[in-house]
């Protein structure tokens, strides 16, 4: 059985990945941007409902992953504010304009974060160098990459994931996600030596998770 963190872009999809065995929930807002912050009185809610880990997407915006003064300071004040409602741990990833892993400003949300663990999120895909950016985030102090090997999907991308499994060397957690469904993740796991994946588990190209998908997802 593999472990599975589902994305949830609305609260009927995170009750949808509790119910059904995820063991982990990465919630958001915007399907259409690929994830923004979710709504502060949403997390209250699910939080009463959920007792598996939530980690909350931390991300003013769809777009690049270059974020204004202003962007970086919503960002700063979303993070702690989202810690009072007893959150698991956060998902973001800042590059600069050259598309280089930002490491003052990560460095600053993870500390911000702290005790809590920060996951880098699919920016990594369009940061350059793979092993380099790797290092950047780890140096940053961020537990868990995710990341579809810095290609379209995982699929293109496993060559990569099998190499950044074997680069990490269990100092920060491979998530291996985009893509990915119950009918190609024994492939992915199998070739790639990951241990945790990441799926929206939307399979008929709408808004919410589909219950047989995660269990598919979960039990293959």
């Amino acid at each position: 059985m593999s472990k599975i963190e589902i994305a949830c872009f609305n609260p009927e999809s995170a009750i949808i990945a509790f119910e059904n065995g995820a063991d982990r929930i990465e919630l958001c807002d915007g399907l259409s941007e690929g994830g923004t912050t979710p709504d502060f009185e949403t997390i209250k809610q699910l939080r009463e409902k959920i007792n598996i880990p939530i980690f909350v997407m931390v991300r003013p915006r769809g777009g690049d992953f270059t974020y204004s003064d202003d962007e970086f300071e919503q960002m700063k004040s979303d993070l702690v504010q989202l810690k009072f409602l007893n959150v698991d741990g956060f998902v973001f990833g800042i590059l600069d304009e050259n598309d280089e892993v930002n490491i003052e400003q990560n460095k600053t949300l993870v500390e911000l974060a702290k005790p809590l663990p920060c996951t880098f999120h699919r920016a990594f895909d369009r940061a350059k160098d793979l092993e380099k950016s790797l290092e950047k985030v780890i140096e940053c102090g961020f537990t868990t990459i995710l990341t579809s090997g810095q290609k379209h999907n995982v699929s293109e991308g496993k060559e990569n994931l099998r190499k950044l499994v074997e680069l990490s060397n269990g100092r920060i957690e491979i998530l291996v996600g985009g893509g990915l469904r119950s009918s190609n993740i024994e492939e992915i796991r199998e070739f790639t030596k990951a241990g945790y994946f990441h799926s929206s588990a939307i399979t008929n190209g709408g808004a919410f998770a589909n219950a047989e998908e995660i269990i598919a997802l979960k039990n293959k």
